[in-house]
């Protein structure tokens, strides 16, 4: 059965535990593997900088960048080309704002977490980046959106080469999917 068919399937509320899982899953094989990959855990929060300037220009700046790429690429190619079985619209159509914050925040933190702080740290910038592109499994069928997110990717993994940020890079990946599904939630 499809993903698509099986989201279908699924009571709001059940969606709802499904995508927190899922993020709580890849939070904790962050967890996990932070604590077997590295000494300590104060080298991994070395990676943690409260730098309110960059967090807010560069991370902030960077999701600005990645946003009107996404509504270039809305506005260039057909709809079709975005469909990815209507997953992400039933994840932030009718959810309330509290749900999309909270739920794109989550998102933001866990996969970065994992990504960036712990299988980029480790493994290096490609492996990380093009590993993030497949977990979002759903778009391999889409070249439009694998494309996207690929790209999405790689420019996500060089900011944290450049900056060794988490919070730099957590706020961006926030930042793009919160509008991302303000903008699914609020299409007429």
């Amino acid at each position: 059965m499809k993903q698509d068919e099986i989201i279908k399937q699924l009571s709001d509320k059940e969606l709802k535990y499904q995508l927190v899982f899922s993020q709580l899953l890849l939070l904790a094989i962050s967890l996990v593997l932070s604590l077997i990959l590295f000494p300590s855990w104060k080298e991994w929060l070395n990676y943690i900088d409260l730098n309110i300037n960059e967090i807010l220009l560069i991370g902030c700046g960077s999701a600005l960048i990645v946003i009107v790429f996404d509504v270039v690429l809305m506005s260039v190619f057909p709809k079709e080309s975005f469909d990815d079985g209507g997953i992400n619209k039933r994840i932030f159509e009718n959810q309330s704002i509290l749900f999309i914050i909270g739920f794109t925040l989550l998102v933001a933190i866990c996969e970065e977490l994992l990504f960036r702080g712990t299988i980029q740290i480790t493994f290096g910038y490609v492996f990380a980046s093009l590993l993030f592109a497949l977990v979002h499994i759903r778009y391999l069928k889409k070249p439009v959106l694998f494309v996207s997110v690929v790209l999405v990717s790689f420019f996500i993994g060089w900011i944290f080469e450049r900056t060794e940020n988490l919070l730099i890079t957590i706020t961006t990946h926030f930042v793009i999917d919160v509008v991302l599904g303000f903008i699914i939630r609020f299409k007429k």
